[in-house]
């Protein structure tokens, strides 16, 4: 559970925004849930996580808010499973960004600029702060729970109106979250916390809070809709937040035209006399 959520670009692409304690997720929709076995919302939880498409495409109609500007802008989306996703952002009908993002590289076109950039996945850690893996790329965009892995413990944390799975046990996430001692941080750094917010039938994540006490990332992300294209349940629209020391980023995401399960081609080409962005 070490790498978590993401951000994918040189501009203004980034999939994921704040999350501090001050917004919390929402409670679900009013009704009082029975309650269940943890086991089975372990399974349940499972079973998302092994369904997916063996390619993707969506027009993504994105409002993007970080610390220094706020901005509209469309992204065409394709994805080839477990192999790499192709981004080409507009904004005002014009391309701005193209970025191709593999299993360990990834590679931005600037077209406003016209320059590149070039690098391994750590180049959005060591720019954004927060770690991620190709996998979560691919769970975050199809609704799936992040790093999500039957062969360990959950605990389940009751509230009325929704199922909650964690990582950790209630008390000693809030002795995480209010431990500011650094040294012993970095001592649990390996204690990522992980909450899935379930639905009221405790079949379907509604969302994900993710705290990271090494580096005092929070993430948040809800899935408020879903849609249902051929065989899966995907999101329509989406809200995630960041919160790093670094930035505070806020993003929603709308998915028109999805289609999966059908031939992708990936465009992305590199300008002939475009050097490395400064």
């Amino acid at each position: 559970m070490k790498n978590i959520l993401i951000q994918f670009s040189s501009l203004a692409l980034g999939l994921a925004l704040l999350s501090s304690c001050a917004k919390k997720l929402t409670e679900g929709d009013g009704e009082k849930v029975k309650r269940m076995k943890t086991q089975d919302l372990v399974a349940n939880m499972d079973s998302l996580v092994k369904v997916t498409p063996s390619t993707f495409y969506s027009k993504i109609s994105t409002k993007y808010k970080d610390s220094t500007r706020s901005l509209s802008f469309k992204n065409s989306l394709r994805m080839i499973q477990d192999s790499a996703l192709n981004s080409i952002i507009t904004y005002a009908s014009i391309p701005v960004v193209n970025a191709l993002i593999t299993k360990d590289s990834l590679s931005v076109v600037n077209k406003r600029d016209k320059c590149l950039v070039r690098a391994d996945l750590n180049f959005l850690r060591d720019n954004f702060g927060v770690d991620f893996t190709f996998r979560n790329i691919e769970e975050l965009i199809f609704g799936k729970p992040l790093d999500f892995d039957n062969t360990l413990k959950y605990f389940q944390i009751h509230e009325p109106f929704q199922y909650v799975l964690s990582s950790h046990r209630k008390m000693k996430i809030k002795r995480l979250d209010k431990d500011n001692n650094r040294d012993r941080r970095k001592e649990e750094e390996e204690n990522i916390v992980f909450k899935y917010f379930i639905d009221s039938t405790g079949r379907q994540l509604s969302g994900m809070e993710i705290f990271s006490p090494n580096d005092t990332a929070r993430i948040v992300v809800r899935y408020l809709s879903r849609q249902l294209v051929g065989a899966y349940n995907l999101p329509e629209e989406v809200e995630l937040e960041i919160y790093t020391p670094k930035n505070t980023i806020s993003m929603r995401m709308s998915y028109d035209r999805a289609v999966v399960d059908e031939p992708q081609t990936l465009y992305f080409i590199i300008p002939e006399g475009y050097e490395d962005c400064e």
